[in-house]
């Protein structure tokens, strides 16, 4: 029995013992200080990679149709009888593209509620306009994969039929970055992660044209 009560009674190694209790809070506090400002940091950095995209975007070549005669960026609504010389492109003629990209292969669709006369076909050319613009967001934010991207091209009003020096319309260019996920310390060794919020930018589209931009 005396034996006993004096095990009982020794407090050598209390200090470690409390130690042991306390460092696994103390380990999830700091982590999960770290952990917030990384999520902060990762946060800032997808928006402004979006910022950079839709600059890059409305000042390089746009991509539905690539280098096609019937592009976005080259069709003519003058020469094919659609809209007259001069006047604003209607919105039932223009109701917008949405790019995307699948496996890192672009695509462009026409949305729905009018008709797309112009060709919005990725071809070799639009397929390294995509590659480009994804790159440039990827030096902002290198998390960033392709299929995370998406453009859309939407009515403006702005623009007219027959532009001898540029498109025909000059659409309202919002660019989207998607399905970010971000990996808090302490949830590596359990493999969790956490999503980041969608972001997107819009500017209206500028000359289109080129394949570099500050």
């Amino acid at each position: 029995m005396n034996r006993i009560l004096s095990f009982i009674r020794d407090s050598r190694a209390a200090g470690a013992a409390e130690f042991a209790l306390v460092l696994p809070l103390f380990l999830i506090f700091l982590l999960g200080s770290i952990d917030a400002g990384r999520y902060a940091w990762d946060f800032n950095r997808a928006a402004k990679a979006t910022q950079t995209g839709a600059r890059w975007a409305v000042v390089t070549d746009i991509i539905p149709g690539g280098d096609a005669a019937d592009s976005l960026e080259n069709y003519s609504y003058a020469i094919n009888g659609i809209t007259p010389q001069g006047e604003v492109v209607e919105l039932a003629d223009f109701p917008g593209v949405t790019c995307t990209s699948s496996g890192g292969v672009a695509s462009c669709t026409c949305k729905p509620g009018g008709t797309c006369n112009f060709s919005v076909a990725v071809d070799t050319a639009a397929q390294e306009d995509w590659n480009r613009l994804v790159g440039r967001m990827r030096q902002i934010y290198p998390a960033i994969q392709s299929d995370n991207v998406r453009i859309d091209y939407d009515w403006s009003g702005l623009g007219y039929s027959g532009d001898p020096n540029g498109p025909d319309v000059a659409p309202l260019t919002t660019v989207s970055l998607q399905n970010m996920q971000f990996q808090p310390l302490t949830l590596l060794l359990f493999g969790g992660t956490i999503g980041i919020p969608d972001s997107a930018y819009s500017l209206t589209m500028e000359d289109g044209d080129g394949d570099f931009s500050n």
